[in-house]
């Protein structure tokens, strides 16, 4: 007869966990099996996931290490790729406590949380900043990989006595990590980036290390959080250099480190805020935060310290375009072109466009550049014609604003390919 497994796992919650991997995808990990690969034995490999899980047997695989670039700012950021059943085995255990820890996170952590956004982040950031004229801006150094594990544990156990929440959680953050070379490093602190638990448990971590202590100790600075990127709202210089000291300590007591160079405060500057100070901007989720022309009240042009869409944004946006090679593609029609590329630019206009959308017009701009070298290209009649095909281009655009994603904001008023 079969024993009962010592742990009561329900086979829809392997399901349901399976489910969600595959719909959010992801890269092959250390084995090298893809989503495609695991349904080949669908039914096999999730009974081996439940079984293993049920019965305390379940051991996680090395997570391999995919270092990814900065952006401008030079360097990489070490991301974690687990094996497709590992993401499972974490999905399944990320749908037990988030339900457990969620109810008790502060409203203005925003980070990988049901019902927030990043975007819900740069709007209440862009109320405060005008309501208040300091801003600490806050960098955590190497978040991810200083996590204390006794502290992350302490943490889970006290919204949680599952005990094969808690032993699952602990073998994922001992989990070695294989580096781009083969080798294996093991691992003493940190959770990796990218697993499927991690951000449930950094949120955990920052909830007791960061959240409730300003609640306690700086309950008239309100602060915006996303995961280990935030920024804090000071009626003062003073109160920011103050905080900041603070925060240095604090972190310190939890094993973490302010980046000495990025943590900085900043002057929001507008019309009413004439005062001077070396640093009148910041970034945050992709936003930069400075003060800008803007229509303020009764219709009057003036500075409005508010966020649009940063430098750094912009340049990945232009590197992204540059490895379509879209003036290549002449075996394709522009409905194709638009088939195959409108989800990226519709993406790219709902996160950057929210807010002074028209910082983002010239990149998409660049676009319909790239579409007139592809006409170039692919009709005689416009080879080595450039400007003859920007107005063709323009011609089209002005008939069809719907056939890509951009063309309704850069022409749907009128406006022209040189327009501002």
């Amino acid at each position: 007869m079969d024993r009962a497994k010592p742990f009561d796992i329900p086979k829809r919650e392997v399901w349901e966990a399976y489910k969600k991997v595959r719909a959010n995808q992801g890269a092959a990990g250390v084995d090298g099996q893809s989503i495609a690969d695991f349904e080949a034995d669908l039914s096999n490999n999730l009974y081996k996931i439940w079984n293993r899980m049920s019965s305390g047997s379940y051991f996680p695989p090395p997570v391999r290490r995919v270092d990814i670039p900065k952006g401008e700012t030079g360097g990489t950021r070490p991301l974690g790729i687990p094996t497709v059943a590992d993401r499972v085995a974490q999905m399944v255990v990320k749908r037990v406590l988030e339900p457990l820890v969620e109810p008790h996170f502060h409203d203005d952590s925003y980070g990988y949380r049901p019902g927030k956004s990043a975007l819900d982040a740069v709007g209440v950031a862009r109320q405060r900043c005008w309501r208040h004229a300091w801003v600490l801006d806050l960098d955590i150094k190497a978040f991810f990989d200083s996590i204390e594990t006794n502290l992350l544990m302490r943490a889970v156990r006290k919204h949680t006595d599952c005990p094969w929440v808690l032993l699952y959680i602990e073998r994922w953050l001992k989990a070695p990590v294989q580096m781009p070379d083969g080798s294996l490093a093991v691992r003493e602190r940190g959770t990796p980036q990218g697993g499927v638990v991690s951000p449930v448990l950094a949120n955990l971590f920052l909830h007791y290390a960061f959240d409730v202590w300003m609640h306690r100790n700086h309950p008239g600075i309100p602060f915006e959080r996303y995961a280990d990127d935030a920024i804090c709202h000071c009626s003062s210089e003073e109160q920011a250099a103050a905080l900041r000291v603070a925060l240095e300590n604090r972190f310190a007591e939890c094993g973490l480190t302010l980046h000495p160079e990025k943590t900085k405060i900043v002057y929001c500057k507008d019309d009413d805020r004439r005062g001077d100070y070396p640093n009148q901007k910041f970034d945050f989720l992709g936003y930069t935060f400075r003060p800008r022309l803007a229509r303020r009240r009764a219709g009057k042009i003036g500075v409005s310290f508010s966020p649009a869409v940063s430098n750094k944004a912009l340049k990945a946006i232009r590197q992204t375009v540059r490895r379509w090679s879209l003036q290549e593609r002449s075996d394709k029609s522009l409905d194709d072109l638009a088939r195959m590329f409108n989800a990226h630019i519709r993406g790219w206009i709902n996160y950057y466009g929210r807010f002074y959308p028209s910082a983002l017009y010239p990149t998409l701009r660049h676009i319909d550049v790239i579409l007139a070298r592809w006409a170039c290209r692919k009709f005689k009649a416009l080879y080595r014609h450039r400007t003859r095909a920007i107005h063709w281009l323009e011609r089209i655009a002005r008939r069809q604003t719907r056939l890509f994603a951009h063309w309704s904001l850069l022409y749907g008023r009128g406006r022209t390919m040189g327009a501002g």
